[in-house]
């Protein structure tokens, strides 16, 4: 009901497609430029807390806005300034929220339930548009703004009612704010799974933003209608959103992931050309129904592609890495699709728009998304503690990793396969430098290095990894021919000016 009534108020209070375009922008910015702080801090805090704070801030800024619109006192930018305040509250919920979806149910149903989640959004976006355009046509455009602030006391309500399931405390210091941003891009960089999520989103949210920038405007200036048609046909994307996530777990068992966002993404650009071709409100309405099938399927594959990718201990950091590319390219894609209305007209620019999503759709092909239940990220308990000759401090560092293999030399080329999947492996838990190395007199004795930033981060690391990660080891280590466990030796960078005892050694154990 909000964003019907922020994008109808803008087209009365100035109804050029560039300040329409703005509305969605202003949403959406603020989640582009603040999700990876607030995916850290998501990380780092209590998320329920946080989600409570923060709905609570939004409950008294739309309330605000409310008795703006109430006493015909807002203007084109007080409304734009508004929606980025909005919009800065969405970006520190929007992580913690799909970060907790993971806590609500078994693993085995967490696809299952990111559509779920989706299907309750689309039933708002169903019930909510007509419920707004009925609501301004008839006692006036203030009212959504007021029921949306009381909205949020019942989310907060159902916040305070759940109860989390308890989680193991660690015995190591919390992270600090930016170091753990900096481990989220780490994590991110390193995951090729997530890599192909990111890359089949950029190749479908730019284009299709052109969509929901410009519906607005379809409905007043192409359809010539009033809130009432506009309310409809966003009543019907989200009905489309309702029936695909309903027939997404029958499609999901015939189709894989890769084939129904390609599907998805042909569905989008067909709708963008019939909103330009056919002025028609019924073949609009059609279009629509489509639009939100075709939505639903694409998100909710992309976001169960990403949310499998990660584990728990960094969900919130990476899905805000999903979340910026989502929300960057709906707004910079609605800028630039209502400045270039503003020039070629509504109809031409989402033809364009349609063009590019069959081109993007067709050059991402090759980027395979995560299939099946994905990879276990559970932690393993596989590293034991290492070995020291005395106590550390937490924050010294940075700390270098060797560990010495010997392998038979017609292993090489399977075993340096196998080393590129550890490389990532490590990188993803915070390596910021990894190297192989073979001593040129003995051929087969191999020398792996991984640098973390501190002792502290090392630490993280042993109790991080995962079962996949134990894969990947072992996969490495059955290479090993020189004893049961390759050498490990820890070492870190000396401190001046403090002595080290002659007892003192760096560092073993068995495989890091």
């Amino acid at each position: 009901m909000h964003d019907v009534a922020s994008g109808w108020l803008m087209t009365s209070l100035d109804p050029s497609p560039l300040m329409v375009a703005l509305v969605q922008a202003a949403t959406s910015a603020p989640v582009f430029l603040f999700a990876l702080p607030a995916g850290a801090l998501a990380d780092l805090v209590s998320r329920r807390k946080l989600l409570i704070i923060v709905m609570a801030i939004l409950a008294i800024v739309t309330a605000f806005l409310a008795s703006l619109v109430f006493s015909d006192r807002i203007t084109p930018v007080g409304l734009l300034l508004f929606t980025l305040m909005s919009g800065t509250g969405a970006a520190f919920v929007t992580p913690a929220w799909q970060a907790i979806v993971p806590q609500l149910v078994p693993r085995s149903d967490l696809a299952s339930a990111i559509a779920l989640n989706s299907m309750g959004i689309n039933i708002s976006r169903a019930i909510g548009p007509a419920l707004a355009g009925a609501i301004i046509a008839s006692i006036g455009i203030g009212w959504p703004y007021l029921i949306n602030a009381a909205s949020f006391l019942v989310v907060i309500a159902a916040l305070l009612w759940w109860k989390p399931p308890p989680t193991k405390n660690s015995d190591l210091p919390a992270e600090r704010f930016w170091s753990a941003m900096r481990t989220g891009l780490r994590y991110v960089r390193a995951s090729g799974s997530m890599h192909s999520a990111l890359l089949r989103a950029l190749s479908f949210f730019p284009f299709v933003s052109a969509f929901w920038a410009l519906l607005p405007l379809v409905a007043r200036t192409e359809l010539q209608g009033g809130p009432q048609l506009y309310g409809s046909i966003l009543t019907a994307v989200g009905i489309g959103a309702v029936l695909g996530a309903a027939l997404l777990p029958r499609l999901a068992r015939k189709y894989s992931s890769d084939r129904l966002v390609f599907i998805g993404t042909l569905g989008s650009a067909l709708v963008l050309a019939a909103l330009a071709l056919v002025k028609r409100t019924d073949v609009a309405i059609i279009a629509c129904l489509t639009a939100g099938f075709c939505w639903i399927t694409v998100l909710s594959r992309l976001n169960i592609a990403a949310q499998l990718a990660l584990p728990d201990w960094v969900r919130a950091r990476g899905l805000s890495i999903f979340i910026i590319i989502f929300f960057g390219a709906m707004t910079f894609g609605s800028i630039l699709w209502g400045q270039v209305a503003n020039y070629i007209g509504i109809s031409l620019t989402l033809l364009v728009a349609a063009t590019g999503a069959l081109l993007a759709a067709v050059l991402s092909w090759r980027f395979k998304l995560l299939q099946g239940k994905g990879l276990d990220h559970t932690p393993s308990g596989y590293w034991p503690q290492p070995l020291v000759a005395s106590d550390i401090s937490l924050d010294r560092g940075p700390v270098m990793v060797t560990v010495e293999y010997r392998i038979d030399i017609a292993d090489t080329a399977d075993f340096l396969a196998a080393m590129n999947s550890l490389k990532a492996s490590r990188e993803r838990h915070g390596a910021f430098a990894w190297g192989l190395f073979e001593d040129v007199a003995e051929p087969g004795r191999m020398i792996e290095y991984f640098i973390e930033d501190s002792w502290l981060s090392h630490l993280r690391h042993h109790q991080r990894v995962s079962v996949q990660d134990r894969e990947i080891q072992q996969r490495v280590v059955k290479f090993h021919r020189g004893g049961k466990q390759p050498l490990v030796t820890h070492l870190l960078s000396p401190e001046p000016g403090q002595a080290t005892p002659d007892k003192s050694m760096p560092g073993r154990g068995s495989i890091q």
